[in-house]
């Protein structure tokens, strides 16, 4: 079965001592490409540096919702230059975090705006994450609006991009009306080891409604382990779990569905 990895922080500390070896196990479980997303500005720059070293790693460079008030203007200076690199494919991580907050609301909404707007200028995708507390959804409401107001649903965004989602859903987390109104504003979503957690039920039903040209699976390594993979530390070459279930979902071979998520991944990042 062919594989992609669109989120995968090999960047981290977890995979410091052994990157090659789990790149190399990844490539043997059939992951050809991914995307390596950065959070901070130091996680941005060495993903950069791993799709240098990596042909099969792709960069993003951004500013996660949980270090969203610890960034100045010197230092977004400095992710908005990383992410003019052509090796950059896309803008992020970025989003909003209500169930942790780490960052105070109005700090994540600001990054947020920020981050679209250069996606927008670059025609490069917007990689989101959204969280809400347990039982709430004022995380998904709130990125919804942002992203209406940011003109996501009109059709010039679409045309400065030839048609490629101008944002990715990462780690899709929320109810189903949530889900379709994101793929009616033209956004790629992605599935990870999150779809096997009790409360994320509602991620079998939107699995179902994605478009095959918009449809994305990950790991977010080194968390959100499916069955099966170390708790530990999750790893690319897991990524197979949550595509096998996507195919279930969908009802389709997993060899076929292998075959659309590698164009999905090229279409959304343009690689």
């Amino acid at each position: 079965m062919r594989l992609v990895d669109s989120h995968a922080h090999l960047q981290a500390d977890a995979f410091s001592a052994d990157a090659d070896l789990v790149l190399g196990a990844s490539r043997l479980a059939g992951v050809e490409r991914l995307v390596a997303p950065g959070w901070d500005l130091p996680s941005s720059r060495d993903s950069l540096t791993l799709a240098e070293r990596w042909p099969r790693v792709d960069a993003s460079a951004g500013i996660h919702p949980h270090a969203a008030s610890t960034v100045d203007e010197h230092m977004w200076a400095q992710i908005v230059e990383l992410a003019r690199d052509e090796r950059v494919v896309a803008v992020g991580e970025t989003g909003l975090d209500y169930d942790r907050g780490f960052s105070p609301r109005e700090a994540q909404l600001i990054n947020l705006r920020r981050h679209l707007a250069l996606a927008s200028e670059l025609g490069k995708p917007a990689i989101l994450h959204c969280r809400s507390r347990p039982g709430e959804r004022d995380a998904q409401d709130d990125l919804i609006a942002v992203l209406v107001a940011a003109g996501l649903d009109g059709p010039e965004v679409r045309s400065r991009r030839g048609g490629r989602p101008p944002a990715l859903l990462h780690s899709f987390s929320g109810p189903v009306d949530y889900g379709e109104r994101a793929l009616e504003l033209g956004l790629a979503v992605s599935f990870s080891g999150l779809v096997f957690r009790r409360g994320e039920e509602s991620s079998a039903t939107v699995a179902r409604l994605v478009p095959a040209e918009r449809l994305l699976v990950e790991t977010d390594s080194p968390y959100l382990s499916p069955p099966g993979a170390p708790k530990r530390r999750n790893e690319p070459r897991w990524v197979e779990v949550t595509a096998r279930w996507l195919a279930e979902q969908r009802a389709e071979k997993p060899e076929v569905l292998g075959e659309k998520l590698v164009d999905a991944y090229d279409a959304t990042f343009g690689t």
